[in-house]
């Protein structure tokens, strides 16, 4: 029950945030997918990610 009381906690701390994620219209989803596709890419090419064979990647998986 702690880690859920914890959870509560931070909800209660930043209510106006939680309340207005809920309400408003706006989401940042589609740049959360966009970092976490490139972090995936990085990930797989440790020590080969180089600049430009990250953009040949990125834009061929595009």
């Amino acid at each position: 029950t702690s880690l859920v009381r914890s959870f509560a906690n931070g909800v209660e701390k930043d209510i106006a945030a939680v309340r207005n994620a809920i309400i408003s219209p706006w989401s940042n989803g589609q740049t959360e997918g966009q970092i976490t596709k490139l972090k995936l890419i990085k990930r797989q090419m440790y020590g080969r990610a180089k600049i430009d064979l990250l953009q040949a990647r990125l834009i061929g998986a595009a």
